[in-house]
């Protein structure tokens, strides 16, 4: 795709982008109010938030899969209309148990929206060239983290109310369908479709069951109980199931396989980290400045600037000079750094810190997301073919969102803790009873509902206990950085699919796969990319996919010798087919998109230079495969259209002749003249009968 076409299709995806980001952005700062009026719980609070973030993850990297086997476009689309209805719902929620049902719904649709972008990105987009779009991906994020928190602030604190950061959300969601349905034009590759139904359904059934275990410990139940055992045995049951039914099905939803790359592993790891310290540690920033401070969700949402522009500075900057080395470890080995630094000095905030100290300690951790978060995705795609990037991209967003729903759960669960602790301490030094004291503080959202003497020394609580848990999200982040610095560094390639060309010693050629390769160039001889290339069998079956790089070239592997039929196809232009004879030797072969030329003249006897009528012609490839044919006229002429532009052998054949061949060349535009001059047969070649293959 051009830049301008990648462009417009980037209108649609950003837009999409932009929804997702601001239903976590408006909606985490409006929080402390929301559940308020409908009189929720801390353990509300960070389910309101777990919902989404569980769905969101377990549907990830089924949204992926389907992405590899129908329409990208179509799926997009779906996942907004879905992530829409869930916003719209979330507006009239009327209790707690409603509002965590439908943020529930609401994370299907964002698990779609956060998994296919990036599959999207990767079908438009070679890894090298990437990173200069990744600075409009910064500037969505950026965008939503800074205006998010202020919108819902400013709804909160207007007349419209809460419920109106859900709905505000919905005529973006439609703009983004409709634009991505006008400018978003990918192929679309059939093929038979397995969906590995089993497979998602353990996968999905293991990941809600630890979930909803660390979210209810300690809380519910003890920790330690049999409860606590039925939870996390059903968990290691149905993920046990999981692995061992991934291992064996044909289309699995996780490839296993992915996970011999040393550099796959680790970027799961490094996103499991990730999303556990941003989203765990992030997502109380709001409840901080609101509980704690006192502050105005309008004012909370300012506070976040630093972490906002830390984030769109350094993964717009990072982006652009990616584009140019492509390389991305030190990158990501200074993201770790900065996250791990500024995690560590967070845990050291209380009721009490100086705004501007933490302002800067926000900013660390921004950079540091900002360059790990999506480059984590890129090396990942950099190292894979096209016909894993949905599984693979959604796989690393999978352990990123899974990160971050047990992030939450885990650390609302210790600030739960620690907010009751911190009054116990407190009232008891006054020498108070604490009982209901540290039940309705730490379990109550309505500050200025507590009596006057309570309210500071819930807030004190609260915020002292802030700290608690950036420390834990800190010692997270330490996988983060151990994970990226032993990763090894393969440069950014410059076509969109993996180099699946075998590397073969020459006495064995003749024994392996059959590679395949050549260029596809336009009718005026100007190399075409990003083309989607289908090598099938004389049998029907697709033997290989893949996609023409930059400069036109493309590698397809085939398991069988023999005619093989290569059809491409891209945008508007009409479809190329031709036939290709692969005899177990590297073979190159190039194709025309959207030119075609032909041949015409007269068929004349020599000598005389009298018409031969009824002349039989025909056109064949370098392959042998016939691409024309024409019987002449009474005036001996003919016309043979229609025909790809290159190198072919016009034969030639009728009564009273001898055979006749000879090369010719074919060039688009207007059919090119030439006449063929047939000699007498020889009268005993003529009666004889005999066929003279010499």
């Amino acid at each position: 795709m051009s830049h301008r076409q990648i462009m417009k299709a980037f209108s649609g995806l950003l837009l999409a982008l932009l929804v997702a980001m601001l239903s976590s952005t408006i909606v985490s700062n409006a929080l402390p109010t929301i559940l308020a009026d409908l009189h929720g719980s801390q353990s509300q609070y960070t389910w309101v938030v777990t919902a989404t973030l569980l769905t969101s993850t377990a549907t990830t990297p089924i949204w992926g899969k389907l992405s590899d086997l129908f329409s990208k476009k179509l799926l997009y689309q779906v996942a907004i209309v879905i992530f829409t209805i869930g916003s719209a719902l979330g507006g009239i929620s009327q209790s707690m148990p409603e509002l965590i049902a439908f943020r529930a719904l609401q994370g299907v649709g964002l698990g779609g929206l956060q998994a296919l972008i990036q599959v999207v990105i990767a079908a438009m987009i070679a890894p090298r060239d990437r990173g200069r779009y990744s600075g409009y991906t910064g500037a969505v994020f950026a965008v939503a983290t800074v205006s998010g928190p202020l919108i819902g602030g400013l709804i909160v604190d207007s007349p419209l109310g809460w419920r109106w950061c859900f709905w505000v959300c919905v005529p973006i969601a439609v703009i983004a369908f409709v634009v991505l349905g006008r400018t978003l034009h990918l192929p679309v590759l059939k093929r038979k479709v397995r969906i590995d139904w089993l497979g998602a359904t353990l996968l999905v059934g293991g990941v809600a069951l630890l979930l909803i275990w660390v979210s209810l410990a300690g809380a519910t139940f003890a920790w330690a109980s049999w409860t606590s055992v039925a939870y996390v045995g059903g968990a290691v049951i149905a993920l046990a199931l999981a692995v061992l039914v991934e291992s064996r099905v044909a289309e699995p939803v996780v490839p296993l396989r992915l996970f011999r790359n040393r550099t796959f592993t680790l970027a799961v790891l490094g996103s499991l980290a990730v999303g556990t310290a941003m989203f765990g540690g992030s997502v109380f920033l709001g409840q901080y400045y609101q509980i704690s401070r006192g502050f105005s969700p309008t004012h909370a949402g300012l506070m976040t600037l630093p972490l906002v522009l830390g984030l769109a500075l350094a993964s717009t900057s990072a982006g652009q000079v990616i584009s140019r080395t492509g390389r991305t470890k030190p990158f990501m080995v200074a993201g770790g750094i900065s996250l791990l630094a500024g995690l560590f000095l967070l845990s050291t905030v209380d009721h009490a810190t100086d705004l501007t100290l933490m302002g800067v300690y926000l900013g660390l951790v921004g950079i540091g997301l900002g360059f790990l978060m999506q480059n984590l995705v890129l090396v990942v795609q950099n190292t894979v073919a096209m016909k894993d990037m949905g599984s693979s991209s959604s796989v690393v967003t999978f352990f990123r969102s899974l990160g971050g729903a047990a992030g939450v759960s885990a650390l609302g669960a210790v600030l739960s803790t620690k907010v009751a602790s911190n009054i116990t301490s407190s009232l008891t030094r006054l020498g108070l009873p604490a009982g209901d004291a540290v039940h309705g503080g730490g379990g109550t959202f309505d500050i200025d509902g507590l009596p006057a003497a309570l309210q500071p020394i819930v807030r004190a609580a609260f915020g002292d206990a802030t700290g608690t848990v950036f420390l834990f999200a800190g010692f997270i982040a330490v996988v983060t950085l151990l994970a990226v610095v032993f990763m090894k560094e393969v440069p950014l390639r410059r076509t969109l699919d993996a180099d699946t060309t075998p590397t073969v010693a020459p006495a064995l050629t003749a024994e392996v796969t059959t590679a395949l390769r050549g260029r596809v160039l336009d009718s005026d001889g100007r190399p075409v990319s990003g083309v989607v290339l289908t090598l099938t069998d004389a049998s029907g079956r697709q033997v290989d996919v893949g996609r023409s790089a930059r400069n036109g070239e493309f590698a397809l592997v085939a398991g069988s010798t023999g005619e093989h039929v290569l059809l491409a196809t891209v945008g508007s232009l009409p479809p190329a087919v031709s036939t290709v004879r692969l005899t177990g030797t590297p073979a190159w072969h190039d194709l025309l998109l959207g030119g075609t030329g032909g041949v015409t003249g007269r068929v004349r006897t020599a000598g005389r230079h009298a018409a031969v009528a009824g002349a039989a012609l025909t056109l064949t490839d370098s392959a042998g495969t016939v691409s024309a044919s024409h019987l002449t006229g009474g005036d001996g002429g003919y016309a043979l259209d229609g025909v790809p532009a290159g190198s072919y052998t016009l034969t030639v054949t009728a009564y009273g002749h001898a055979p006749h061949a000879e090369p010719v060349t074919v060039s688009t535009g207007a059919p090119a003249h030439h006449d063929v001059v047939l000699e007498a047969e020889p009268e005993f070649a003529r009666h004889s009968g005999t066929l003279n293959l010499g």
